[in-house]
């Protein structure tokens, strides 16, 4: 998108400052700087996080990660992988600590392409996205602060933001103009104090946690697993990690506790005291400490996340809760994709700004939800252990016939899918179609459908017809800021006319697809695989049919054919679904003979489903449901030329 922006007036004019080089910074500028957007990135340390900090990425940011090309350089450091959590407790009529249960981290019935939990420090996440970063032109300005800043559109349509920048010791000071600021500068948001917005505690008990990363030599035997630990003597949380440390997070104090000080701390050597007792029968000493921190936390939610969409805030200046669920750094993440792409199809000019008003419901949602799984899971577990009964009938892909699920495994299920990062469920908007979109069609969301508008695109294997390799579908257009239109096609012999249509709809003038032609379109490579007709939209074609029986030039028209990598055989059996011929379709909910059209967002939301038909009709949903948001008037019927 680079050379289809817009000049800048000067050099101090940005298209967006950051304030901030944490995970959800960072996840923002590389996605902006990817797509050609001009940055102005600051960070009030002098460099990256050298120990400690977040270090749990989940399996639905794994996948995220490997969709921007950045999972290999994170793994490349050997991160532990948490495959199990185990449970500690006292043993009945004894002293000293028993396993009374584990179970899978992410279970099967999630269906994760990775089902583990990557533990590496901060630091060197953070480098990951630096590095991209800077093979895009963009480098984080450091040690750097922001000292103030206004928004005013009347004054400024284009570059309403005004910001003061400091460097930390006062020798020099800048001041730029920007379309948009965002805040990720963690829970004491400068951002965010300034706009005079709150911080609503969700849970009224606070606590002040101890968290130690170093390498230890013990006898306890899980210490290579996630374990919670209670004992008569307190509990604590262990957490392996890269190069054989081990994360230890203690319990210091509680607002429950009669002589509570949420200032209270602990000694390196108090912590590691009280952690020699937890663990008992068993030993445990320290080779070396690596970091430790002592640090006060409580539920709570930005009760805004902008004023006006063009200041915006992200990551723990919005939510912070405790650490034992493992999601800042990965909803912070997902923060900044959501963002990231808004900004993207507005500034693109794809979009109408309003969409920049699904930012906060979209995400602030998502933290509330976070926060209430983590608060009852929480509970559910101080109350008692659960049996290994539950344990297997939590963790079962699916429920035993004539049992019922409890409290307990309802909520281990929920929470699992949730704090994985596929349970995340965003509401009807003008992006994820329901019943009251402006969108209305008989073809819209076919009865048969598995897929939910505001829920992840589904995982699917298939072959890849060009040249035979077995690959993941939802993996194959990588993160460009492009809608995703992922076209099952059926059976060639039953589609044949319906797919001459969909082209030749898509290539009417105001389609939604035409009205977003690329300028440079005469100058596109050959070899250009995923934009070669527009910046924001991507084909994939998937017959239900074996490879050796697919012809691209026989079976798709002119237009969808030129996405001829993105063409794939839907010939992969699955033991989910065995009777199945087409498992990408079963899996979707799609008729394998007649298929369907999928539209999924850039973030990897289903946005809506429409089932694939002969004549205009199809497009035509498309084009309404794309009209929801479009810049432009979509839907003429005039044929390009």
């Amino acid at each position: 998108m680079a050379s289809e922006q817009k000049q800048h007036p000067s050099p101090n004019h940005y298209d967006i400052v950051i304030v901030g080089a944490g995970p959800v910074g960072l996840m923002l500028s590389t996605c902006l700087a990817r797509w050609g957007y001009k940055i102005k990135h600051i960070d009030n340390r002098p460099e990256p996080t050298a120990t400690g900090r977040a270090d749990g990425i989940q399996p639905r940011s794994l996948d995220l990660l490997r969709n921007m090309g950045l999972k290999s350089a994170i793994m490349a450091h050997k991160p532990a992988r948490v495959y199990e959590v185990a449970f500690w407790d006292p043993p009945t009529g004894g002293k000293g600590i028993a396993r009374t249960g584990t179970w899978a981290s992410c279970p099967d019935f999630i269906d994760a392409r990775y089902p583990f939990t990557t533990l590496l420090h901060q630091g060197l996440i953070e480098r990951a996205f630096i590095a991209d970063l800077e093979k895009n032109n963009t480098t984080v300005q450091r040690p750097w602060t922001i000292t103030g800043f206004t928004s005013d559109e009347k004054a400024d349509p284009e570059y309403p933001v005004s910001v003061e920048l400091q460097h930390v010791d006062g020798t020099f000071k800048e001041s730029v103009k920007a379309k948009y600021l965002f805040g990720g500068e963690g829970a004491r948001s400068f951002v965010r104090d300034q706009l005079k917005i709150g911080i609503t505690h969700k849970d009224p008990i606070a606590y002040v946690w101890g968290v130690m990363d170093g390498v230890v030599k013990t006898d306890f035997p899980d210490i290579k697993m996630k374990c919670t630990i209670h004992s008569e003597h307190g509990s604590i949380m262990v957490i392996p990690r890269e190069d054989n440390m081990v994360r230890l997070y203690i319990q210091i104090a509680s607002s429950t506790d009669p002589d509570f000080n949420p200032r209270k701390t602990a000694t390196v050597e108090e912590v590691q005291a009280s952690a020699k007792r937890i663990l008992q029968p068993y030993s445990i000493e320290w080779e070396r400490v690596e970091w430790y921190s002592v640090y006060p936390i409580g539920q709570g939610i930005s009760d805004k996340y902008t004023l006006d969409h063009r200041v915006f805030l992200g990551g723990d200046a919005c939510h912070t809760h405790s650490p034992k669920a493992g999601q800042g750094m990965n909803t912070a993440f997902l923060d900044a994709l959501n963002l990231a792409w808004k900004i993207h199809a507005v500034e693109g000019g794809l979009a109408h700004k309003s969409i920049l008003e699904t930012y906060e419901p979209e995400r602030k949602d998502v933290a509330e939800t976070l926060l209430s799984f983590d608060n009852k899971y929480a509970k559910l577990f101080s109350q008692r252990p659960p049996s290994s009964n539950e344990v297997a009938a939590a963790t079962a892909q699916k429920a035993t016939a004539g049992t019922e699920e409890n409290e307990f495994i309802k909520t281990f299920k929920e929470s699992c899918s949730f704090t994985s990062g596929y349970g995340v469920a965003y509401k009807a908007n003008q992006l994820n179609w329901s019943p009251g979109h402006p969108a209305q069609s008989h073809v819209i969301h076919p009865k048969s459908t598995a897929l939910v508008p505001g829920r992840l695109f589904k995982n699917a294997d298939v072959t890849r017809v060009v040249d035979a390799n077995v690959v993941h579908l939802e993996q194959e257009i990588p993160l460009n800021g492009a809608f995703r239109l992922f076209v099952f096609a059926g059976k060639p012999s039953v589609t044949g006319q319906a797919l001459k249509d969909f082209a030749a709809g898509l290539a009417k003038k105001n389609s939604f697809y035409s009205a977003f032609q690329r300028a440079d379109i005469d100058k596109v490579s050959h070899h250009e695989r995923h934009n070669p007709h527009s910046h924001f939209f991507t084909i994939c074609s998937i017959f239900a049919a074996k490879r050796n029986e697919i012809e691209i030039s026989r079976d798709l028209p002119a237009l969808l054919a030129r996405y001829k990598d993105n063409v794939y055989a839907d010939d992969r059996w699955s033991r989910n679904f065995p009777d199945s011929k087409a498992t990408a379709h079963a899996k979707m909910g799609l008729d394998e003979e007649k298929g369907g059209v999928v539209v999924v967002r850039p973030d990897g939301y289903t946005g809506v489903v429409v089932a694939l038909e002969e004549g205009s009709v199809t497009v035509d949903a498309l084009n309404a449901y794309f009209g929801a948001f479009s810049s432009k008037k979509l839907g003429e019927t005039q044929a390009q030329l």
